[in-house]
C-alpha cells in the first residue's frame, strides 16, 4: 500500500512539473486561452469519469454550486489564464517557479480572512524569506528584464489567486461536506463550460495541431488537471496532508529540469537560489501552522 501511495506522489510530482512544459509546448499552435479551454475539457472528462466509475453523485444545493463556481474562477480560470500568457514571454521552468509561491499566498491570505490566523514570529520570518527568494527569481538588478517583468508578475497574480481560491474553499466548501473529487470535478466543469460559451470570442483563432501539441494538450489536461488530483487526494488520506503537501517542494524542480532538458531553456543562477528561499520560506511557515496544511493538500497547483 506504502509502495502503491508512493507511486501516486510521485506521479503527482511529476504531472504537475510537467504541466508547465505542456503550457509551453501548446502555445506552439495554440493561443493561451485554446490552451486553457483544452486543459479544462480533458481535465473535466477524466475528473467525470472517475466520479463515474465510483458512482459519485453531485451535491444539488444551490449555494453549494455558487461556491464552487467561485472557486471555477479563482483556482482554474484566472490562475490558468494568467500562467498560459505568461508562458508567451518567460520559460516554462522559471513558471514553475514562480507556482511553488502558492503556500505562501495562501498564507497571507489566511492571515487576512480566517478568523484565528495570527501572524507570529516564525510566520513573518517564512514569509519574508519566500518573498525574498521571489526578489532574487525577479532579479531586478539585471539589465533587459523590463519585457518579461508583465509576465513574471502575471505568476505572482496567478498563485495570489490560488492563496484566494485555498483560503475560499477551507472557510465556505469543506465544511459543506463536499468530497475533494466533487469539488475538482466542479470547479473544473464549470470553468469548462464558462470558457466554451466565450469561445468565440476569446478562443477562435485558428489552430495549428501537431502530435506533440494534442499530446501536451492531453497530458496537461487528462493528467495534470484530472488524475494527479485523485493521485494527491490519496496519498493525503494514506499519508496525511503535512507529507502529501511537500511535493509542492518537488514540483518547481522537474519543472526546471524538464524545461531544461525539453526545450533548452536557460537556467540563470538567481533562479534555483531564489527558488530555495522561497521553499525555505514554506517550509518555516508549515510548521508553525497546523491550519496551512489542509489548503495547502486540497488541491493542484
Amino acid at each position: 500500500m506504502r509502495a502503491n501511495l508512493a507511486v501516486q506522489y510521485a506521479g503527482a510530482a511529476l504531472a504537475w512539473g510537467a504541466s508547465f512544459l505542456f503550457i509551453k509546448i501548446g502555445l506552439e499552435g495554440l493561443s493561451f486561452t485554446q490552451v486553457v479551454l483544452w486543459r479544462l475539457i480533458f481535465g473535466a472528462v477524466t475528473l467525470g469519469a472517475v466520479l463515474g466509475i465510483t458512482r459519485t453523485r453531485l451535491p444539488r444545493e444551490l449555494a453549494t454550486w455558487a461556491h464552487l463556481s467561485v472557486l471555477a474562477v479563482t483556482q482554474c480560470l484566472l490562475p490558468w489564464l494568467l500562467f498560459s500568457w505568461a508562458e508567451l514571454s518567460i520559460g516554462s521552468g522559471l513558471a514553475s517557479i514562480y507556482n511553488a509561491t502558492t503556500p505562501l499566498m495562501t498564507m497571507l491570505v489566511a492571515l487576512a480572512f480566517l478568523p484565528g490566523e495570527r501572524l507570529t514570529d516564525a510566520k513573518l520570518f517564512g514569509l519574508l524569506l519566500g518573498f525574498s527568494g521571489v526578489v532574487v527569481v525577479l532579479a531586478p538588478w539585471q539589465s533587459g528584464i523590463v519585457g518579461s517583468v508583465p509576465a513574471q508578475l502575471a505568476c505572482l497574480g496567478a498563485t495570489a489567486s490560488y492563496g484566494v481560491a485555498l483560503v475560499y474553499l477551507r472557510r465556505f466548501v469543506l465544511p459543506r461536506g463536499v468530497g475533494t473529487s466533487t469539488i475538482a470535478f466542479m470547479q473544473v466543469s464549470i470553468a469548462a463550460v464558462a470558457l466554451l460559451v466565450a469561445t468565440p470570442w476569446v478562443a477562435s483563432t485558428p489552430m495549428h495541431l501537431t502530435p506533440a501539441i494534442v499530446l501536451s494538450m492531453v497530458g496537461l489536461g487528462a493528467v495534470g488537471t484530472g488524475l494527479a488530483f485523485v493521485w494527491n487526494t490519496n496519498v493525503v488520506r494514506g499519508w496525511g496532508p503535512t507529507a502529501a503537501s511537500t511535493v509542492t517542494y518537488l514540483t518547481p524542480v522537474v519543472g526546471v529540469v524538464l524545461g531544461a532538458v525539453a526545450l533548452e531553456e536557460h537556467i540563470a543562477w538567481n533562479q534555483p537560489l531564489g527558488a530555495l528561499a522561497v521553499v525555505a520560506g514554506i517550509v518555516v511557515t508549515q510548521r508553525s501552522t497546523r491550519g496551512a496544511d489542509k489548503g495547502v493538500a486540497a488541491a493542484p497547483p
